[in-house]
């Protein structure tokens, strides 16, 4: 098992960005490198909810496993490569003052030979690369949110 993790500080409370995590089939309103993103379960938030996204031509539905409003959110990623067993995203909101600490982590789970792993650390460094395109797509967002505001 492999772990990355990417942080921000953004200058909104957790719940103004709670309301963008939790809005599961919009990112590809505001992550760059998600092409197109839809729900394919009539639950829309929430345990079980299903969206699919589209990342250049990779097609990845990712499955809600926690949901914690205002304060996280885990969804299971299925559609990496096949060498790949799992991944999974988590995103934590914490508090800082007037503003809020965004943590993504993905755990990457290859196996647990030493060539799975080394294959493990090689995809967390593509997916940590992708971790920061969301994350920098998020605050712009919400930077851009609040100055129409």
């Amino acid at each position: 098992m492999s772990e990355v993790s990417r942080e921000r500080e953004i200058a909104v409370e957790p719940d103004a960005v709670w309301n963008v995590l939790a809005a599961f089939d919009r990112i590809a309103g505001w992550a760059p490198n998600v092409d197109h993103s839809c729900l394919l379960t009539d639950q829309g938030w929430g345990v079980g909810a299903v969206r699919r996204v589209q990342v250049g031509r990779a097609v990845l539905t990712e499955t809600v496993r926690s949901w914690e409003p205002g304060s996280s959110l885990s969804y299971a990623i299925a559609g990496p490569p096949k060498v790949v067993r799992s991944v999974v995203n988590t995103w934590r909101l914490d508090p800082r003052g007037a503003g809020t600490r965004v943590t993504l982590t993905t755990e990457i789970d290859a196996g647990s030979r030493p060539p799975q792993l080394l294959i493990a650390k090689l995809v967390g460094r593509k997916l940590a690369a992708a971790s920061d395109e969301m994350l920098d797509g998020l605050v712009a967002h919400i930077a851009q949110k609040e100055r129409t505001s």
